[in-house]
């Protein structure tokens, strides 16, 4: 039985910010029980909901040295869905009430909570035989274990993997101040390990110290190893490719099912989609005010309201977008120009444009039901899971080829007749505004062909099946 410690700042689901949340809650699902006994641990924030609060269990407390300070550590349990949790607590750290705040916070509270992960391990009688690191927030775990746990004998042989979810997030912070919050040697802050233009970066040395480092599609793998999407970390990466790998997330089946969604007004199936689609797209149209017509052609956009989304694209060529021909629902919160943006194109084109700005499952849920096709024009996506999402739902993903959504979104070929969605190569507008009009093409002059579209994308299978044999390979390997 192969042991393997999953740690990660946030995890479904008792507390999610990001995508992240949803790899480490449902990543470990999928493992092959009878070989890997996968475990997470996370930090046991005040705001985490009372409901998993009550299910908890302590297990023990100690006090912990963090450079010249002594902590206390208290451990906390839950079996949750099949997998055990354990939560770190420290009201001093863990108080507030969102898991993250300022960033000088955020510094000290993650070196103890990377501590804290290690220094547990033997009074909780677990001994992994991987630890897998998520992000910059757990950066410190392997450059840990080598300068104050190595010598120890219970953690020999104890590997490190690295998964960076989005490389733009290093925990970055003065060099002398994180030297007295970790009280790591002088010999660690060098431009080989911790140090980076100037300053201490804890995904830096988890990339540095760790056994091998994985990221989320195979394409953000060779992305990230260049100058444009590399933030600054290139280089390293370049020099540690041979044990560098892309592993494409999933999303839970379960959980993203149109056939049992509870969200939406009728359910339906890769078989069935036809008429149940167009009863869910009535309904919406009917909830947010536009046009009652169940042909009009229904781009959703779900997410973020950020430059990284392509929303500089959208803003260049929305009025071109807004053809009378199309309806376009939005749901998110973001940056206030774009917020703004959308608000007022609805004001404008009353009827064709719906302008959610905040964000609700339930409501997200009825956008990839609805809607006819999906739109995510990003300049750059690690992974991403709405376009996974969305193909679940039948809502035909419009996207460009960069990381994650080139490794899953098939393009269409028109003449092969292969193909899962459209999507344009160049970070440009009127090449995005070209894809969606070809996209609409299809579906006005070609329903029966639009048709196999979505049920071929319905009928791809992006569960976490897929990524949890990737990672079982992986850790077998170590």
């Amino acid at each position: 039985m192969k042991k393997v410690l999953l740690v990660a700042s946030e995890a479904v689901p008792f507390i999610k910010t990001g995508g992240l949340a949803d790899v480490a809650g449902s990543l470990p699902k999928y493992f092959n029980k009878e070989e890997f006994d996968v475990r997470v641990i996370i930090p046991n924030y005040k705001c985490i909901p009372k409901r998993f609060k009550e299910i908890m269990k302590r297990q023990t407390y100690f006090g912990m040295d963090l450079s010249w300070r002594t902590q206390y550590v208290g451990v906390m349990e839950a079996e949750y869905d099949g997998i055990k949790y354990y939560f770190i607590e420290n009201d001093y750290y863990f108080a507030g009430d969102r898991p993250y705040g300022n960033a000088y916070e955020d510094i000290e509270k993650f070196a103890y909570f990377s501590k804290a992960v290690l220094s547990v391990l033997p009074i909780i009688d677990f001994k992994p035989d991987i630890i897998h690191c998520n992000d910059w927030q757990t950066g410190l775990i392997p450059v840990f274990l080598k300068a104050f746990f190595s010598e120890i004998d219970f953690y020999a042989d104890i590997k490190t993997i690295m998964t960076i979810h989005n490389i733009k997030f290093q925990g970055r912070w003065d060099v002398k101040k994180v030297r007295d919050i970790t009280g790591l040697a002088e010999n660690y802050f060098t431009t080989d390990k911790l140090e980076s233009y100037g300053e201490a970066n804890y995904l830096k040395g988890g990339i540095a110290y760790a056994d091998c480092i994985t990221t989320v599609s195979e394409t953000y793998v060779h992305e990230v190893m260049t100058q444009f999407f590399g933030e600054g970390l290139d280089g390293l990466l370049r020099s540690r490719k041979d044990s560098f790998y892309g592993i494409i997330n999933g999303i839970d089946y379960k959980e993203f099912n149109p056939e049992t969604d509870k969200n939406i007004v009728a359910n339906y199936n890769s078989n069935s989609f036809k008429s149940a689609k167009v009863k869910n797209k009535l309904e919406l149209q009917k909830e947010l005010g536009l046009e009652i017509d169940e042909n009009k052609f229904m781009i959703g956009m779900v997410g973020r309201l950020t430059d990284q989304k392509g929303l500089d694209l959208i803003n260049h060529v929305m009025e071109d977008i807004c053809a009378e021909d199309v309806q376009f629902v939005i749901l998110g919160t973001g940056e206030q120009r774009y917020e703004d943006m959308f608000k007022y194109y609805e004001n404008k084109y009353k009827g064709r444009i719906s302008s959610n700005i905040y964000y609700s499952e339930k409501r997200a849920n009825r956008i990839y039901a609805a809607s006819d096709a999906f739109l995510m024009p990003s300049l750059f996506e690690p992974c991403g899971l709405s376009q996974l999402i969305s193909l679940r739902y039948g809502s035909v993903p419009i996207v460009r080829e960069t990381g994650g959504l080139k490794d899953t979104v098939i393009a269409y070929n028109e003449y092969k007749k292969t193909g899962i969605g459209f999507s344009f190569t160049n970070y440009n507008a009127y090449d995005m505004l070209n894809c969606i009009n070809y996209a609409k093409q299809i579906y006005y002059t070609n329903k029966k062909e639009w048709d196999v579209i979505v049920k071929s994308g319905m009928d791809t299978n992006y569960s976490w099946e897929n990524s949890a044999r990737k990672y079982e390979e992986l850790y077998s390997s170590l």
